[in-house]
């Protein structure tokens, strides 16, 4: 990423990606389009602090999960920057880095309600929202009331943006039970996600074409 250009608006959404599907993607492109972003960066967390990580098929394989799901949308990229950070993937320090990386270019950390409603909890959030502007995609579920009192007490908050997202009801965990209980999960992650779960016998099944 080192030889980028500089003066970028640059979108960051991160998570486990376990797998990814195209409820992210959407939350992507919604972000990209809403906030004109010049790209997106998935970022697959090595090491999530703030919850154990179900069926983890390895980090490796959720970086490659990504590329997959990126094939062929010059919106994305995707990063291995916290898989290969060793400990805890924390995003404070994650930022810090892509601004060491890139100085010039202006950040954007992609979040859903539920998660923004909980940055003070995570480590150092002030120091989140120095390094980026937290953009949240406006959905049904975390009132809108609950984030906007969570971010009132973090020094940033007040610069955060919101973009609407359609609603798209489907969930990592989802897939996986699919994958488990054999039952198709194509439409739910793009083709070349759902090729190599099968070809990696991801989660513990085989899904059906």
């Amino acid at each position: 990423m080192s030889g980028q250009l500089s003066s970028e608006r640059i979108g960051i959404l991160g998570g486990t990606f376990n797998p990814p599907h195209i409820g992210h993607l959407i939350c992507g492109q919604e972000a990209h389009l809403r906030l004109g972003l010049d790209r997106v960066i998935l970022m697959p967390a090595g090491r999530p602090p703030h919850k154990p990580l179900e069926e983890d098929p390895g980090a490796e394989h959720r970086l490659e999960l990504c590329r997959r799901a990126a094939l062929g949308d010059s919106r994305f990229e995707v990063s291995d920057l916290e898989v290969r950070r060793p400990g805890p993937s924390y995003t404070v320090d994650t930022l810090a880095t892509l601004h060491a990386q890139l100085p010039d270019s202006e950040l954007f950390l992609i979040v859903g309600g539920d998660v923004a409603a909980g940055l003070p909890t995570w480590h150092d959030p002030e120091g989140v929202l120095r390094r980026a502007t937290l953009a949240v995609a406006k959905r049904r579920g975390t009132p809108r009331e609950s984030i906007d009192s969570a971010l009132a007490a973090l020094r940033g908050g007040e610069r955060t943006e919101f973009f609407r997202m359609p609603g798209i009801e489907v969930s990592s965990t989802e897939i996986r039970h699919r994958v488990q209980m054999q039952e198709p999960i194509r439409y739910l992650v793009p083709d070349a996600v759902a090729s190599y779960i099968d070809e990696h016998r991801l989660y513990g099944g085989r899904t059906p074409s």
